[in-house]
């Protein structure tokens, strides 16, 4: 039996927001494979009771909205770079998953000793990214090849952090039985495959550029660390992998520029399209940041390019986005000329150890 859960509105804000964004997070977490990370969650919210420092107080007299703002995870990466640092060794139970211990108090003392250090965590949104999601946008691109829309792809990414999948020309994949990508890559993917695999076709990408309010350079060890502190730690191969990364970075550094989504968006679509070759839009993880009037922007821009598109100059959307209700992702497309409707292809998990497809 499925768990159900209850609507959340991630616009909502206020005290009573903030204690629902926590229990939200939670639930989140235990239903994406990360129980050591709901704890520390938990404990966190269990601040929120009798607020008795500066940085419990900012977290519960949060001006923003605390869901879309993510701010249980801004709270939870400072507590994880400390363990990562060594610099609060009481947390290391926890981060072992032992039993019988009292992680409210733990973390409590942690905050009290450490608030410095953890303030500056809430100034800016989480830095989640993760080169598992990438399966979803080649899944989507073969899924866009099938429709017709040139095997061609040139991909534009906004909340690309450290532009880790502006890499995905390096990686190789394994979808159900489908395989693309260089052997054996800079990573390799086999994410657990649920329903029919994707169709079969050879893709190319002409170009991946990305753009970040914040982007990060894996060269720099402080940046590194900073990312890796929003890894849930229960996902070893998630270290792994950025580790992988860092080394892939390093030899060729990803296109990634400083810019917002919507300025980065406008841009681009402005720019000339090459023939047989379909322009990509793509995010994951990211819209729930993205404020509501560039929301628009790039809703509307998208929409009048697409209006312009051809058959040999075709544009797509493709977005894996948190679904709050039901707790997973949800991988959707659209494409210009002929599929302006969104199109929910598959389900995923949220750092890509499994994709149920539906397309």
């Amino acid at each position: 039996m499925s768990e159900r859960y209850d609507f959340v509105d991630m616009a909502e804000t206020g005290p009573a927001a903030v204690r629902t964004a926590f229990a939200n997070q939670v639930a989140y977490c235990r239903a994406n494979d990360a129980p050591i990370t709901a704890r520390i969650v938990a404990a966190l919210g269990a601040l929120l009771n009798k607020p008795s420092s500066d940085f419990a107080r900012r977290i519960a007299d949060w001006k923003g909205a605390p869901l879309a703002d993510a701010l249980p995870l801004r709270a939870a990466g400072g507590i994880h770079a400390l363990h990562l640092a060594g610099s609060a060794h009481e947390l290391a139970p926890i981060y072992a998953d032992a039993d019988d211990i009292n992680d409210a108090a733990i973390v409590a003392g942690v905050v009290s000793r450490h608030e410095a250090a953890l303030l500056p965590w809430l100034d800016g949104p989480p830095q989640t990214n993760e080169a598992g999601r990438s399966s979803n946008f080649i899944a989507a691109m073969l899924w866009l090849a099938d429709k017709g829309l040139p095997p061609r792809f040139d991909c534009r990414e906004i909340g690309s952090s450290a532009g880790i999948n502006l890499m995905i020309d390096r990686y190789h994949y394994d979808l159900g039985g489908v395989h693309v990508g260089p052997r054996p890559g800079a990573m390799a993917f086999t994410p657990d495959w649920r329903g029919n695999h994707p169709p079969q076709h050879a893709i190319e990408f002409a170009s991946l550029k990305g753009c970040d309010v914040a982007p990060v350079d894996l060269s720099d060890p402080a940046q590194a660390l900073r990312l890796k502190a929003y890894i849930w730690p229960e996902h070893h191969i998630r270290f792994q992998r950025m580790a992988a990364a860092i080394a892939a970075a390093t030899e060729a550094p990803p296109q990634l520029i400083h810019a917002n989504a919507a300025d980065f968006v406008e841009a681009e679509l402005a720019r000339p399209q090459a023939d047989a070759t379909t322009r990509v839009l793509m995010h994951s993880i990211v819209w729930q940041y993205v404020p509501a009037d560039q929301q628009a922007r790039i809703t509307a821009a998208m929409e009048a390019a697409g209006a312009r598109a051809t058959a040999e100059r075709p544009l797509a959307w493709i977005a894996l986005e948190a679904n709050r209700t039901v707790h997973h992702h949800e991988l959707v497309v659209r494409h210009w000329p002929g599929g302006a409707e969104p199109v929910k292809l598959g389900h995923a998990h949220a750092h890509g150890a499994w994709v149920e497809w539906l397309g």
